[in-house]
């Protein structure tokens, strides 16, 4: 199932963004459409460079373990 595939994951990434004092939860995936939605948490929700992580690191691993996914948002 997709949902239990992304939620492996996050998990994979959590302790980086644990380390930082953040984390993020999985809210929504549309299969349809492709679009993983996540929601940050503690430290993370209010990093200036967030936007970045979600690029450079969460999408990136996402999409590279399953290209199904065309993109991944914060909400």
């Amino acid at each position: 199932m997709a949902k239990d595939k992304l939620d492996k994951i996050l998990d994979q990434i959590r302790p980086a963004l644990e380390r930082d004092g953040g984390n993020l939860e999985l809210v929504k995936y549309d299969k349809k459409q492709g679009i993983v939605e996540v929601h940050f948490q503690g430290a993370c929700a209010h990093c200036p460079l967030a936007d970045v992580t979600l690029k450079n690191l969460i999408e990136a691993e996402i999409t590279s373990q399953m290209p199904e996914v065309k993109e991944v948002r914060a909400v």
